[in-house]
């Protein structure tokens, strides 16, 4: 039997509306001696059974619902069954590309786990101590639903501390002995894009803004674009690919520059249409205003500035900071396109940031498009912070 959680009286709220996190704070007292990664059963204060659940001992959110049906059985089956779900949802969505998400985590009902395909590699992320504790089934359940498939782990995340999780990276299982390749070559929407598994962000790349890459060619025919936090250049290529008669990326990262270079010759356009500057961007950013830099288009797609709500406003400086700066760069006519990938930042609010960094800048723009996540990473119901990407089409 499952060691057993038993809420305080009014916390099972979030619970009963099947929210899958409970938070130390909910807790009032544990039968069991539950370790890292054990399934316990949680309780209300009534003794109501309310779900199976993954224990994190040095975690704030000290238990993850892995699922609300009783009749479940937490082993080896269940984790296949849960991926093969996710895996059937992806392929009844158009997805022309060989990368895309399998498993978002809380998404698809498996918290602390993400998995992404990348060709003939996934790569897996595992940040919770329930994810950790369930690895070799995760593996199982990849091997037998992607059979052609090498598995590789990138573990490698801050909030693996927060589990009392060390930092992991390694080959899971190699198909034919092969290792990962220093650059491993996908297709998204006609481009072709060089994406490194084992050091790039994330798992590699950021799939989640496929569709706001695809957007680019509505708007950037015969303009000048700034592509700012540019990483390997991704929205550059489809300006470029748009008929963009310049691209500027604009990353503080040169190996990542060099992949964008990269991925614009193996593209075949033209080597002067594009040029790629090593700076900060908040730096950079002031410095164009200075010496007179003009774009039509420019995108800022920042890496996530809200860790925790206590640093929020901080975050939301930043956020204008580099907004209103963008809109003193944009020619009359231009179009911005505005992202933030902090889940703890509302949509409401980053729209108000944003509207600030018009008004400072003295240049109030339309709303003219908005743009989220692509559709392999889904947003469920039950846990609206599966909804962190938002984005704003700016013109005027």
């Amino acid at each position: 039997m499952p060691a057993t959680v038993h809420l305080k009286p009014a916390k099972c709220k979030s619970l009963r509306r099947l929210h899958p996190w409970v938070f130390s704070g909910a807790i009032a007292k544990v039968k069991g001696q539950p370790e890292a990664g054990d399934t316990v059963s949680v309780h209300s204060a009534e003794g109501d059974w309310l779900g199976y659940a993954a224990w994190s001992p040095h975690s704030q959110i000290r238990a993850r619902i892995w699922s609300f049906q009783q009749s479940d059985v937490i082993d080896a089956r269940f984790f296949y069954q849960r991926i093969r779900a996710a895996v059937e949802l992806r392929a009844s969505l158009a997805i022309d590309s060989n990368a895309w998400r399998v498993v978002a985590a809380e998404a698809d009902e498996l918290p602390g786990i993400t998995i992404d395909k990348y060709d003939n590699w996934l790569v897996c992320q595992l940040l919770s101590a329930g994810a950790e504790r369930w690895r070799d089934a995760i593996v199982a359940a990849l091997r037998a639903l992607f059979p052609e498939c090498s598995i590789y782990e990138r573990s490698d995340v801050d909030v693996r501390q927060k589990e009392g999780l060390t930092s992991v990276t390694q080959v899971l299982y190699a198909a034919n002995n092969e290792l990962p390749p220093e650059v491993l070559w996908i297709n998204e929407n006609g481009i072709a894009l060089g994406v490194d598994i084992q050091h790039g962000h994330k798992t590699g790349y950021y799939l989640d803004q496929r569709d706001s890459r695809h957007a680019m060619l509505r708007y950037c025919k015969g303009k000048r674009v700034l592509n700012a936090f540019s990483y390997t250049g991704g929205f550059g290529l489809f300006a470029a690919q748009a008929g963009a008669t310049e691209v500027v990326n604009l990353d503080v990262s040169a190996p990542a520059l060099t992949q964008a270079a990269q991925n614009h010759l193996r593209n075949g356009f033209a080597e002067e249409q594009q040029s790629n500057l090593q700076l900060d961007v908040f730096q950079a950013l002031r410095d164009f205003h200075h010496t007179g830099e003009r774009f039509d288009v420019i995108i800022l797609d920042p890496p996530k500035f809200v860790d925790s709500k206590a640093n929020l406003m901080s975050a939301c400086r930043g956020y204008k900071d580099i907004n209103r700066m963008a809109c003193k760069l944009l020619n009359p006519g231009g179009t911005l396109l505005t992202f933030s990938c902090s889940g703890l930042l509302s949509g409401e609010l980053f729209q108000k940031v944003v509207a600030d960094a018009c008004l400072d800048a003295k240049r109030p723009l339309h709303i003219i498009e908005r743009l989220f996540q692509a559709a392999d990473h889904p947003v469920r119901t039950n846990f609206p912070e599966s909804l962190y990407l938002k984005g704003l089409v700016l013109r005027g």
